[in-house]
């Protein structure tokens, strides 16, 4: 996926004149507006302006930084969390975001960041240039890509200040992209220490699940469509016209973060209203199950946790089917606010548009919108691991009989080439022979596709316990890295701690530590301190040796 962040929320908001101006403001164009009814938006990013003026000291605000709102929930009982990014002298900050939290009557209770380090440069000139920065990025893209000829390499460096990495410090962060030889994508971002050159930190940067396949997986699904003049179109206007489209096993060409072509995404069309065969030969076969999986994880974000849409705002997104050339890939991508499905290569993976698949990457827009945790060491894994479990609650949620919820990941989609039943297990992640069952101080070195392997292996024995059992008529055996016994509380609470941890307490830098920080604290909120609930959680982050 391309990790481009987008701002969302109020302009960026000096801490001083500027948000009180802003804070008065709003009270005046909404006087008691609030008396009678629980806070909105506007209101929470109204207190929170306050608050950041009041708490600027604890929050490690100066006069060279500036904030901007990314995200905003409020709970039921009006208690609002308002999630910001920020600059330092007008460079964004990687580690800077932190999330401030409110009372129901707008009082500051508390706020959770990313990092607490003091940021202060004495200089924002860098002595490595940008070209320099690029060169460097490229050469690492192809040492990630041995024996692949890559073509149409391009990389785009971008000052920042990193404050992920110990002490704040002046950075290149570099995108690099090209195509392999068959003309599919390779992404990897390079953060570059901007004054000696060297090397902070890599990591792909498009996000990838392989899942299932074609409308066989599925069975036969309701779809909701646009009827336009005599011609119905593959488009749903319930859910923010989210629409599938076929990109003709084409792919993108972007050059320094912009697309100067694209993939098409040509709209599926039908003269009947009954869409597809059940066969891959028929190319709208795919399209019913891409269509099918942004619907249900559409309405499981929105049923389960009152979220509306991806990125809260009620807006869709789309599909584009049967990209590149045997692509054994799925992936979503912020900058088109899209999810895309290869075909797979047909001798280890079939087409990649299940619904574990969809409910994967789609949670990856979800987890860009809200908590932005890293894409390397153990954030990466933990932002893995959060498309893994959603993706997992998704396939719950739905039902589905021809694709009944079980927790492995992919299984649909592989074919004998691959050569294992399913692409990782959450009861034992090693039996995929790469994914860790327990934490370790060397797990952030992995692949972030195998260091998710233990938050995995929590959600698991968290919803279901440790041992040998049959669910769904899968069996499981999960063992516990402390020799424990763990009880399961169920999928659906699973869903709602973890929802909660990612979108209220969760930061860019979380590791597993602060995942079992956050997701504590999120048990408290939903079912109390020392509930069952609370204590589970404590009890299955023990079973895999996060304490």
């Amino acid at each position: 996926m391309s990790r481009i962040r987008h701002i969302r929320g109020s302009s960026p908001a000096a801490v001083g004149a500027a948000v009180i101006t802003a804070t008065l403001l709003a009270a005046a164009l909404a006087p008691g507006a609030h008396a009678d009814s629980r806070p909105n938006r506007a209101s929470a990013i109204a207190s929170a302006a306050s608050a950041l003026v009041a708490q600027a000291t604890n929050l490690g605000l100066t006069s060279a930084q500036n904030t901007s709102v990314r995200d905003v929930v409020v709970d039921k009982d009006g208690t609002q969390h308002v999630r910001y990014d920020r600059t330092y002298r007008e460079l964004p900050v990687l580690g800077g975001d932190f999330v401030v939290h409110l009372a129901p009557d707008g009082a500051y209770r508390s706020a959770n960041r990313a990092t607490r380090k003091a940021i202060s440069l004495s200089s924002v000139t860098p002595r490595l240039s940008a070209p320099e920065a690029a060169g460097l990025a490229v050469s690492a893209l192809r040492a990630a890509n041995p024996g692949e000829p890559l073509k149409k390499v391009t990389a785009k460096p971008r000052l920042v200040v990193d404050a992920l990495h110990g002490t704040p410090r002046l950075a290149w962060r570099t995108d690099a992209v090209a195509q392999d030889s068959l003309g599919n994508p390779v992404a990897r971002t390079i953060l570059t220490d901007a004054r000696t050159g060297a090397r902070i930190d890599a990591w792909d940067s498009i996000e990838t699940a392989t899942g299932d396949g074609n409308s066989l997986y599925s069975g036969t699904v309701p779809l909701e469509t646009t009827l336009s003049g005599s011609t119905y179109q593959l488009k749903d206007p319930t859910r923010g016209n989210t629409y599938t489209g076929d990109a003709a096993n084409k792919t993108d060409l972007c050059i320094f973060g912009i697309c100067i072509s694209r993939a098409p995404a040509t709209l599926f069309t039908d003269a009947d209203n009954h869409w597809g065969t059940g066969a891959t030969a028929d190319r709208s076969s795919a399209a019913v199950d891409a269509q099918y999986g942004t619907n249900e994880t559409w309405d499981y974000y929105k049923n389960v946790h009152g979220r509306n849409g991806i990125a809260g705002d009620g807006k869709g997104s789309y599909n584009r089917v049967h990209y590149g050339s045997n692509y054994n890939n799925a992936f979503w991508d912020d900058s088109c606010f899209c999810m895309t499905y290869g075909d797979g290569d047909g001798s280890t993976f079939g087409p990649l548009v299940a619904l574990d698949v969809a409910g994967h990457e789609m949670s990856h827009g979800v987890t860009s919108k809200t908590a932005a945790l890293t894409y390397s060491g153990e954030s990466g894994g933990l932002n893995e691991a959060t498309s893994d479990i959603f993706g997992t609650m998704v396939e719950w949620y739905a039902g589905n009989a021809s694709d009944a919820g079980d927790y492995l990941i992919g299984e649909k989609i592989v074919r004998s080439g691959f050569g294992k039943p399913a692409l990782r297990f959450m009861d034992k992640p090693s039996r995929d022979g790469n994914s860790a069952d327990c934490w370790s101080s060397s797990v952030g070195n992995l692949d972030v596709h195998y260091s998710s392997g233990v938050a995995n292996h929590f959600a698991y024995l968290l919803s279901e316990g440790s041992g040998a059992k049959t669910v769904n008529g899968v069996s499981y055996d999960s063992p516990t890295c402390n020799g424990s016994t763990v009880s399961g509380i169920g999928h659906d609470k699973v869903g709602k701690i973890w929802y909660r941890a990612l979108t209220v307490y969760m930061t860019s830098s979380t590791k597993y530590a602060g995942a079992r920080t956050a997701t504590l604290n999120a048990a408290k909120d939903l079912y109390g301190a020392g509930s069952t609930e609370y204590n589970a959680v404590a009890a299955a982050w023990s079973a895999v040796s996060v304490a």
